[in-house]
């Protein structure tokens, strides 16, 4: 009987030897590729990134433009009582006439000339602020002349129990709800006396109860 199977060869002897030399190379060049392919990686990335960096940078270095818009707008965000503290402006080119200077007595805080459409405040006789713009009422709803004193201060929000209309920073001085308060200085008023908003505020914030005011 054979003593090998037919189709069958005999190995030769010491081939299992011979091949793990070739298994080792082949591995080592295989783990080479991968180191290879690793490094690549890695110089790749950190090209990239230093390349990204600067664009980065210039995005961070430039303003929020939507931060900027809402400080551009002061009030759009809650109450106007949260703007700053109004301050007063430059020295005023409005120049009362000498017979509106002649009708403010000294000791009025602040005065309102109804011909001259001109309102301003004063300590001592001295024009402390303005004069400012004002608008005053008509002949058929006039803005009452005489002396009188700050009753009371509505603040920023305060509407008009009588038309129900805004009137910022109204100033309270005489009977029927006669005021200083933000309004139209193209529009008469119903005998309030309309100022800018801004005027409105500073009156508003250095007028305190019982200052004396002067209509004429």
């Amino acid at each position: 009987m054979p003593s090998e199977l037919p189709g069958r060869h005999p190995r030769a002897g010491g081939g299992r030897h011979r091949r793990r030399p070739a298994a080792r190379l082949a591995a080592l060049a295989t783990a080479g590729a991968v180191a290879a392919a690793a490094v690549t990686w890695l110089v790749t990335s950190a090209v990239s990134g230093k390349t990204a960096q600067p664009a980065m940078t210039a995005r961070a270095s430039q303003p929020d433009s939507g931060m900027a818009a809402a400080s551009a707008q002061p009030g759009s965000a809650g109450p106007a009582a949260s703007q700053p503290a109004a301050s007063a402006p430059a020295r005023s080119a409005l120049v009362p006439s000498a017979r509106a200077r002649r009708s403010c007595p000294p000791a009025a805080s602040v005065c309102a000339d109804l011909a001259g459409h001109l309102t301003w405040l004063q300590s001592a006789g001295r024009v402390s602020y303005g004069p400012v713009r004002m608008e005053p009422g008509t002949a058929a709803d006039p803005t009452p002349r005489g002396t009188f004193h700050v009753a009371w201060k509505a603040g920023p929000n305060y509407v008009s129990t009588s038309y129900g209309v805004p009137i910022p920073y109204a100033v309270f001085f005489a009977a029927g709800g006669v005021a200083f308060h933000a309004g139209s200085l193209t529009m008469s008023s119903h005998g309030c006396i309309h100022l800018s908003l801004a005027n409105a505020r500073y009156y508003h914030d250095h007028l305190p109860a019982g200052a004396e005011v002067v209509v004429f």
